[in-house]
């Protein structure tokens, strides 16, 4: 990539975080729609989580196939190509004519939307190529991630009650069509050095793993653990990732190399990713059905409740990138876990007749810990990498996030709706108890593993990539980006 004055970075920074915005926002946006949708749609509680995990679930299986070939056949190509993909999907949503025609387009949304998040985040790093500016630029994509996600219910809401759940998708297509053009005119084409062949075994594999555990793990409490069909998917789910596991440590170039995980800091990050977003998305998810099943109250309204966990996403994500740039990722990740597991512990006492005072304390309490989260997540993970593979690191940093919600959805609906009795609206508190423990306890993991992750010991593991130049310069970068 050539060198770039300061206005045309931040222009390019400003093309990326557009495409980044409404695939974060198409993550939760549709939370407060989904009772709306199941009204309309006729759709039960299993399918309304198809309609979040389909997305996060394709998602999360070619986020590492969009990262390598972006890599290899240019990353403007393959981010204008997610933009006209993610755009189209979002249109067909707008008039799924039944849940499974949306849950069907919220997958080709999700084939778009794969392109865009590793490819953004690769060309970000390639652009800032000093580690402070890099530092900054991708506390700037950390805020906008984590605003996104945050602002989605907010604005999904304020669709809904006043337009109808179909609009929450109408307002990606003029963005996606404004980043497309201004993608052409300012961002350069950039390609790694050394092309990455294809894995498709890998990708077959992984894919595999990530469909068979999430439709477990959704229909268990349908067709009960005990079901063939679900033994039946636990069980490839377990031998799609050992299998996985053993093919990708003997390829030359793997889909996913395994050697990454070795070092205490990339595989802790990748943890903490995976356990924030779950936390972040089924709270999400049940947040939705507390607000508007139990308590009755309109989109709008709902909506306008989880202001406060936006504002704190808002203002503290961009304090955690400076913090992270200037004297590394421990406080942000350890603070962070503090404040999901009180935020967590705060809604596991929510009743049908807490306080706005109550709830609005647990939503900023919640909003605080996803605001540190999420820059050290990704400073750790792009750190890890050597610059060449920047689409790879980006792509195991997002498709952690995209497991995490996933799971969390898939976890979190399932742990509730086995445990509901009686109408939603009133058997919905007692469920949803077990689910915000859950929560609570991700967040002390995420602040243990902050903790031992930063550690002095962690710092040595990560060197790792110790084979050659390109291994030399990842271990340095992991030690840098880890202090």
């Amino acid at each position: 990539m050539p060198d770039l004055d300061r206005r045309h970075q931040m222009a390019i920074l400003a093309i990326c975080c557009c495409g980044l915005f409404i695939v974060g926002l198409d993550n939760t946006i549709v939370n407060l729609a989904l009772p709306s949708i199941g009204q309309e749609l006729h759709a039960s509680v299993s399918s309304m989580q198809w309609v979040i995990d389909a997305y996060t679930l394709v998602l999360a299986s070619l986020l590492m196939l969009a990262g390598s070939t972006g890599d290899r056949i240019g990353r403007r190509r393959v981010f204008q190509t997610g933009l006209v993909l993610f755009s189209l999907g979002s249109l067909l949503c707008s008039v799924a004519p039944s849940i499974g025609w949306l849950i069907a387009f919220r997958m080709l949304q999700a084939v778009g939307g794969s392109m865009l998040n590793p490819v953004a985040l690769s060309i970000i790093t390639n652009t800032f190529t000093d580690r402070r500016e890099r530092a900054k630029a991708i506390g700037v994509w950390g805020a906008v991630v984590g605003l996104s996600w945050a602002l989605g219910p907010l604005v999904g809401g304020a669709l809904v009650d006043s337009i109808g759940w179909r609009s929450v998708f109408w307002v990606n297509v003029p963005i996606g069509v404004v980043a497309v053009l201004l993608a052409a005119r300012f961002v350069p084409e950039s390609r790694a050095a050394r092309a990455r062949p294809l894995d498709p075994v890998g990708q077959l594999l992984l894919m595999a793993l990530l469909a068979t555990l999430t439709y477990a793990i959704i229909e268990a409490p349908g067709f009960g653990l005990r079901s063939p069909v679900i033994i039946g998917c636990f069980v490839v789910a377990v031998a799609a990732a050992a299998a996985f596991v053993g093919y990708e440590k003997h390829q030359d170039q793997p889909l996913l190399d395994m050697r990454f995980f070795a070092s205490v800091p990339f595989t802790g990050a990748s943890l903490i990713a995976v356990s924030s977003f779950a936390v972040m998305v089924g709270f999400l998810f049940l947040n939705a059905l507390y607000l508007q099943e139990v308590r009755g109250f309109s989109p709008l309204h709902a909506g306008l409740l989880t202001l406060p966990m936006a504002a704190m996403t808002a203002v503290l994500a961009p304090v955690s990138g400076r913090i992270v740039g200037s004297r590394g990722p421990r406080l942000p990740m350890v603070t962070g876990g503090v404040a999901i597991a009180a935020g967590s512990f705060l809604l596991s006492g929510l009743t049908a007749n807490s306080s706005y005072g109550a709830v609005i304390l647990a939503y900023a309490v919640f909003g605080v810990g996803f605001g540190f989260i999420n820059p050290p997540i990704t400073n750790a993970a792009v750190s890890g990498m050597p610059a060449s593979r920047a689409g790879v690191a980006a792509a195991v940093a997002s498709t952690s996030r995209q497991v995490g919600a996933t799971l969390g959805v898939a976890v979190l609906g399932s742990v509730v709706t086995a445990r509901i009795v009686g109408p939603l609206s009133t058997g919905f508190v007692v469920a949803a108890h077990l689910g915000w423990l859950i929560m609570t306890g991700a967040g002390v993991a995420i602040f243990v593993l902050g903790l031992v992750t930063t550690s002095k010991w962690a710092l040595r593991t990560a060197q790792v990539f110790d084979e050659g130049p390109d291994d030399r310069a990842a271990a340095a970068g992991a030690l840098t980006g880890a202090r």
